[in-house]
């Protein structure tokens, strides 16, 4: 499958990326994978091993006459974001992703495409199977469950890498180089809420709110996107004062993904439906014009359903709509060091509510972790007040910048040469596994960047194949020139 990857250049890059887009590898299911790389390892003579979390690592020896060199690491994590459109059915588990061109642009068919981090990872392998390519000593370190959790970084055994500088190929826009990242929290709350059974006069509604683009909670949270668990929580406190009640409720999909859709079953009086039914309509203007050309698809519709069984109680549901209204959500504060780079956000991602069961998934992040410590405490505040269980985990730390690296200067030096400008030396606003490696090997002198990526996490995903290609030349120009050093 993805047989047209084959005609593009540079060809050693899209030929292991479509062996990525073939080999299925959601977060948590990257076993087959590391056995292929292992195996393909075995095949050109390179040495690999494993920590004991399953961070899979091979090594190059350096070409002849750069034995003294600097080691570079190169780094990327092996799984994707699994996201499909409504109603394309895609089991992730087993189906590869199927790939198209167009206009200067790498797709997937109704999913997320793997460019993230699929095209750092081929680069890489296409770097250890170059026999003319002049480098220093070099170890390809391929992590885990980055997307779902940070795992692979955060469980990275210490003492085990021996280079002494780091490229991480996990950026997403041409022309910048980073040097610096936000840290991040995931905040997770519980709670068991008190139901009453269906009245005889109540009938049921489904309100379902599609067709947002989505996006990174991380770099595309300063984006004027439309967050579909913020926008349903709108309506819902709506019909809150014509006595609707919540029976169930879902919402996003992953922490780390902008919610697109999300859907609610309510119970509420038989009386009042043609007037909820006309609120949604009016709602769905409402968001179309406040949204615009930045998040043009937004639909939003409601119809009867039949409904037995509970729902919440009336003062259970209204302190849970009142409560998700009023907590953080996208920006919080920008950066006020770094000019454009949001300092503090919070990512509403995953909501949902089955039998009176809550659940919520969230991911703070900021540049400080005093800011992240905060907001979680604000978590905690709200939802202690109706009587949830709330927990931060998965923590993770930024990455400090320091502009005055070394192979920042080798970046700079090299982009310059090559493209005939400097690159924009930035601080993401986004969980690069950097920080965390950081934390284990605090001597690396590290680098991220990579080609133009759009829509990630989302199945808008694309990669600018000019970008691929440009990418491709930095980064082969930069370990001969830190190899030469």
């Amino acid at each position: 499958m993805n047989e047209h990857l084959e005609a593009l250049t540079p060809a050693p890059v899209w030929r292991h990326f479509r062996t990525l887009c073939n080999t299925p590898r959601p977060s948590g299911e990257e076993a087959a994978l590391v056995a292929l790389l292992e195996a393909w390892a075995d095949s050109l003579g390179l040495a690999h091993d494993r920590d004991s979390f399953g961070n899979l690592r091979i090594c190059k020896p350096a070409s002849p006459g750069h034995e003294g060199a600097k080691g570079v690491i190169l780094q990327g994590h092996l799984d994707m974001v699994a996201q499909a459109n409504a109603g394309h059915n895609h089991d992730f588990s087993r189906d590869p992703i199927s790939t198209y061109a167009k206009d200067g642009w790498l797709h997937a068919d109704g999913t997320t495409l793997g460019a993230d981090n699929g095209l750092g990872v081929a680069a890489i392998l296409a770097v250890l199977e170059d026999t003319q390519l002049v480098h220093g000593p070099l170890e390809a370190l391929f992590t885990l469950e980055e997307e779902s959790s940070m795992g692979g970084a955060l469980n990275l055994a210490p003492d085990w890498l021996t280079g002494q500088r780091l490229i991480n190929l996990d950026s997403e826009e041409r022309g910048d180089v980073y040097i610096g990242c936000a840290g991040g929290s995931d905040v997770v709350v519980d709670a068991q809420l008190p139901g009453a059974p269906l009245r005889d006069d109540e009938c049921g509604l489904t309100i379902a709110l599609t067709g947002l683009q989505g996006g990174h909670s991380g770099m595309d949270i300063h984006q004027p996107l439309g967050n579909a668990n913020r926008l349903m929580m709108r309506v819902l406190r709506e019909l809150d004062d014509m006595g609707a009640r919540l029976k169930s409720y879902q919402g996003g999909t992953l922490r780390n993904a902008i919610p697109r859709e999300a859907f609610a079953t309510l119970a509420l009086p038989e009386d009042a439906r043609d007037d909820a039914l006309e609120q949604v309509a009016v709602f769905e203007q409402v968001f179309k014009r406040e949204l615009g050309s930045a998040d043009p698809g937004v639909t939003l519709k409601a119809a009867p359903t039949d409904l037995d069984g509970e729902a919440l109680s009336h003062d259970a549901s209204a302190m849970l709509v009142a409560t998700l209204h009023a907590v953080p959500c996208g920006v919080e504060k920008m950066s006020a060091d770094v000019p454009g780079v949001v300092e503090t956000s919070n990512n509403l991602g995953v909501l949902s509510l089955e039998d009176g069961r809550f659940h919520l998934c969230a991911l703070v992040r900021s540049l400080h972790d005093s800011a992240a410590t905060a907001m979680i405490d604000r978590f905690r505040a709200l939802f202690g007040l109706m009587g949830a269980r709330v927990k931060a985990e998965n923590s993770y730390p930024g990455w400090v910048p320091d502009p005055d690296g070394a192979m920042l200067t080798l970046f700079n030096a090299q982009h310059k040469a090559l493209l005939g400008c400097e690159p924009h030396v930035k601080v993401i606003h986004a969980g690069l596994e950097c920080g965390i490696i950081a934390s284990k090997y605090p001597h690396l002198d590290m680098v991220s960047f990579g080609p133009s990526i759009r829509g990630a996490h989302s199945p808008d995903e694309r990669v600018e194949l000019e970008a691929v290609t440009e990418c491709w030349a930095l980064l082969t120009a930069l370990l001969e020139a830190a190899a030469k050093e």
